[in-house]
């Protein structure tokens, strides 16, 4: 018989492997970037190699949307929506009320650390993450002179000016803490506060764009049609209406700009991970709280439910997944996280409404959600099976429909045509379905609409700022 402390010595060794055994999580969130901002994606004219090469080591989806916001700062819900697992209209966008999945992750013998934008309230932080430094705990700003705090004995401390770009400042205390880890898996959150405007790159980042070598989207309109419901809000005022072609171009250099340097940043962790003992376990995750119009359909920011504005890039790669792969899958931001749950054998919270898509990480041909539902504040909602979809304007009695799979630009409206009459029946049916069972009391139809038809001011603030 062995004796006792031989015993107790071979249990806490196979406690510590099983803790080792547990893969690591590196999860970058990004601000404001557009699903088709990737080159190995498709997109030639963007430089991305750092995120060109996760995609090769992993799976990257081409139908992963965030549902939605009840405010023009949609990332404020769309991160509450990814922490906690929950759906748009059931979360506390301050973090407080439910568990969150990196508490369970915690709970679970993680060290979950967090360095980047947070926009939940400082109260929650310190619940929500063990660690956490230079943190940007506001909205938006000049990269160059963010404010960022530490959290310290439980509480988010002052806020000092940061010595270079905000987001250079995220990525070295990424790498700082996964050089830090010596013992148990952790949590490593990292949500840059780019590419969102102001698009500010310091000025000796060598990737530059020319304007006028960058391609318009291929729905772009100088202005959208019709009322949308959030037509001259702070986004849509960044440039003047009509939309031109120079300004959208010129505009979207900067953007693509931005999107190369943070690309830098990431490739940066990512070589201290390899640098690391823990290149073989971990799980890396890329993906951003919103896409953006940027031109398209003649709007400028996010407060819409086109496919642009809600589709946001997702590419997840580590061991176990497959590597190379193109998936087609449909899943929600809130999904990713109950994914990553299941990979790593965490229950999470119980109020957690995400679905767990990891049999897709393994083959990326299987299906993961049948079908999406989206909506911004009472002034739209959409809704489609993945072929179609459905978007209506409650507040205008105006409607749209898109096959997606002839149009995935939405284009074509076909919503009056009297051949798919039968169409919008059905996906408005299903659109109000799914509406009662995610808890969105909103109406889709209102007594005395509105008119249409709507004229942009004769000037705005964000043409007068960037003439200063």
């Amino acid at each position: 018989m062995k004796p006792l402390f031989l015993i107790l010595v071979t249990f806490a060794s196979l406690a510590s492997a099983a803790d080792i055994a547990k893969p690591n999580i590196l999860f970058f969130f990004v601000d404001d970037q557009r699903a088709d901002t990737i080159a190995a994606l498709g997109n030639p004219a963007i430089k991305t190699p750092n995120l060109d090469r996760l995609a090769h080591r992993g799976v990257a989806f081409s139908r992963a949307y965030m549902q939605g916001g009840m405010n023009g700062a949609t990332c404020v819900p769309s991160r509450a929506m990814l922490l906690s697992g929950q759906n748009l209209f059931h979360i506390d966008e301050k973090l407080m009320r439910n568990e969150t999945w990196p508490e369970a992750f915690g709970k679970a013998g993680y060290t979950t650390f967090a360095s980047g934008k947070w926009h939940n309230g400082n109260t929650s932080l310190p619940r929500v993450f063990q660690m956490a430094r230079s943190m940007f705990t506001g909205g938006m700003t000049n990269p160059m002179q963010a404010k960022l705090s530490d959290v310290v004995d439980g509480k988010v401390g002052p806020a000092k000016p940061a010595a270079k770009h905000a987001c250079e400042v995220f990525a070295d205390e990424a790498i700082q803490f996964i050089k830090e880890q010596s013992n148990g898996p952790f949590f490593a959150y990292v949500p840059f506060d780019g590419p969102h405007d102001p698009h500010i790159v310091p000025d000796d980042f060598p990737i530059h764009y020319t304007a006028d070598d960058i391609p318009l989207p291929p729905n772009f309109l100088p202005q959208h049609p019709f009322n949308n419901g959030e037509m001259a809000i702070r986004d849509e005022q960044l440039l003047p209406w009509p939309r031109s072609e120079q300004n959208v171009r010129a505009f979207l250099a900067e953007y693509y700009r931005y999107i190369s340097f943070l690309d830098a940043q990431i490739g940066r962790v990512l070589a201290a991970l390899e640098d690391s003992p823990h290149a073989k376990n971990t799980i890396i995750v890329f993906a951003a709280d919103s896409g953006v119009a940027r031109g398209s359909h003649g709007l400028i920011g996010k407060q819409n439910v086109y496919e642009h504005s809600m589709r946001v890039p997702l590419i997840i790669a580590g061991p176990g997944i497959a590597e190379n792969k193109r998936s087609e899958a449909m899943c929600y931001l809130f999904d990713v996280l109950p994914t990553l749950g299941k990979l790593c054998g965490i229950s999470g919270p119980k109020t957690s409404d995400g679905i767990d898509f990891s049999a897709t990480l393994t083959d990326s041909t299987k299906p993961a959600r049948s079908q999406l539902m989206f909506a911004y504040r009472n002034v739209q909602r959409a809704f489609t099976d993945g072929r179609w979809k459905l978007i209506r304007y409650p507040q205008v009695d105006r409607t749209q429909l898109f096959y997606l799979q002839a149009d995935p630009f939405e284009i074509t409206n076909l919503a009056d045509k009297p051949e798919h009459a039968t169409k919008v029946t059905e996906l408005t049916t299903a659109l109000e379905k799914e509406m009662k069972q995610s808890g969105d009391t909103a109406t889709l139809k209102v007594a005395n609409p509105s008119p249409a038809d709507w004229t942009p001011p004769a000037k705005t603030k964000g043409e007068k700022k960037r003439k200063k």
